[in-house]
């Protein structure tokens, strides 16, 4: 394997795909759903994010940091805004097999920090990139249960419309596990192999809370006092006061 691959970037035919995504995402409106952005802490993943969800072109002088810098990564791009875009964060429980292949190895958190102002890596524990490995490969199992890891994290998220940028291998095994109670024609279409910056929508429900979601606009009403009492029970009220007289 080439280190010269080392946490590889997005090619300029990556960059094109990058494009018509992001306008297929703006026509379709999902752009405007989308309420929180996670990504994979790698370079490539972490252009695709920004490129697809993040604002328009960073413009000098605004009061917020850009998304995206010029030319991260010798992209050649411009810097992409953060303003009218969701939040990003990076999550390495969602990166690409580990080990042996130089492209799944991140760089450092202090390396991207500047390339990536306004990602917030505050959930990744580790500077240095101590999960890959040189001579061992991540087995297929061992992605798959990582992934479950990053599932039932998921669940924790309080927002409902999250776009998640990742790897094909993360989550073709992550997917054929979560899926294995499906029906099989579903198990199959949900663990297909990802194409190159292919976007699936998929609606996840945990079968356990069924029936028990509060919805969050309800309000804790109660009985008014005196003249706005409500009919039944200020009849009520009446006919037990004329029984004391």
């Amino acid at each position: 394997m080439s280190h010269d691959l080392f946490d590889a970037q997005l090619t300029p035919l990556g960059w094109s795909q990058v494009d018509g995504l992001r306008e297929h995402v703006k026509k379709s409106g999902l752009a405007e759903k989308i309420e929180l952005v996670i990504s994979s802490p790698l370079l490539r993943t972490m252009q695709t994010a920004v490129g697809v969800f993040g604002g328009e072109k960073y413009t000098d002088g605004v009061n917020a940091p850009p998304l995206m810098v010029e030319n991260a990564g010798h992209s050649g791009r411009p810097a992409v805004s953060s303003l009218n875009c969701p939040p990003f964060i990076a999550v390495e429980t969602c990166r690409e097999h580990l080990g042996v292949h130089p492209c799944d190895k991140r760089r450092s958190i202090t390396e991207y920090r500047p390339l990536f102002p306004a990602i917030d890596f505050s959930l990744i524990e580790n500077d240095e990139d101590v999960l890959w490995e040189p001579d061992v490969r991540e087995a297929n199992e061992a992605v798959a249960l990582r992934g479950m890891k990053f599932m039932d994290w998921l669940w924790t998220r309080e927002e409902k419309e999250i776009a998640i940028v990742s790897h094909s291998g993360f989550l073709f095994h992550t997917l054929s596990m979560y899926s294995k109670e499906c029906h099989p024609t579903i198990r199959d279409e949900v663990s297909k192999h990802f194409a190159n910056c292919e976007l699936r929508s998929m609606v996840l429900v945990d079968r356990s809370m069924l029936g028990s979601y509060s919805p969050r606009f309800n309000y804790p009403g109660k009985i008014p006092a005196g003249l706005d009492l409500p009919s039944d029970i200020a009849d009520k009220k009446l006919v037990e006061e004329a029984e004391k007289n």
